[in-house]
């Protein structure tokens, strides 16, 4: 079996289970017309992503070895040499698309807060993570993962953790497993209150998560006695996002 170079985040190891990348492609839905690939390397799933029929794809790539490779492969592929954090996705699409990688570790809450800043274009999202990472993306209240991006990306997507991958597919193994995970749009088109104010309130929530939110909410000076005492009294982990959305709308009304 062909072994393909993966992300340099787990250092040099090699994808060898061509079934997952399949599996990984196969997870995106079959109406995805317009695709980003980000992170492609070597191809390992972009050979199965231009095999899509009908599909206005591309791919973003950092490296410039991996760029050379895809340009000497993949002649007629629109590879795009940058950084995907630094990339203006307005740019590439003029409706909404899909998202698909195999990412890299270091930076992938990164970019999954850049799907969330960009939620009105990006449709969907099927990507590799570490377990521990898609674990938390995809919990829910009263999980101890459960965290700032699972509350910010639920309000706007539905989530579902697909399988988890092994070590074994890898050579060398990785010292962590990995996760498959995908993000699909749900109806809200915006939430019923200052959404600005709402990535504020959860962000302070969760960052002294310990603390009950009367305490961690001080941070933000901003009026909270109107929220009530049974939801001050609680932490961060114990509230869903529509307690969230209820939070912002009562500091909102006192501002």
């Amino acid at each position: 079996m062909t072994e393909v170079k993966a992300k340099k985040f787990l250092g040099q190891h090699f994808l060898t289970d061509e079934n997952i990348a399949a599996k990984i492609v196969e997870s995106l839905s079959a109406d995805s017309q317009r695709v980003l690939e980000i992170g492609p390397g070597m191809g390992v799933l972009t050979k199965y992503l231009i095999a899509r029929p009908d599909t206005d794809f591309h791919v973003v790539e950092i490296d410039r070895e991996s760029v050379a490779y895809l340009h000497d492969h993949y002649p007629t592929l629109d590879v795009i040499e940058g950084d995907f954090l630094r990339y203006d996705l307005s740019t590439l699409f003029h409706d909404s698309f899909s998202i698909i990688g195999n990412f890299p570790y270091n930076i992938s809450s990164q970019i999954l807060f850049k799907v969330f800043d960009n939620r009105d274009s990006v449709t969907e999202v099927v990507g590799m993570f570490q377990k521990e990472v898609a674990e938390r993306v995809a919990a829910g209240p009263g999980s101890k993962t459960y965290g700032i991006l699972s509350v910010l990306l639920s309000a706007f997507y539905n989530i579902e953790y697909l399988f988890t991958v092994h070590e074994h597919v890898f050579n060398p193994p990785p010292k962590v497993k990995s996760a498959v995970i995908k993000l699909t749009r749900n109806d809200v088109k915006r939430l019923e209150c200052d959404e600005k104010l709402f990535v504020q309130v959860v962000k302070a929530g969760f960052n002294q998560r310990r603390k009950t939110l009367r305490n961690a909410l001080r941070q933000l000076n901003m009026p909270i006695e109107d929220i009530g005492e049974e939801i001050l009294a609680k932490r961060a982990e114990q509230l869903s996002v529509e307690q969230f959305i209820d939070i912002t709308k009562t500091i909102q009304s006192c501002m």
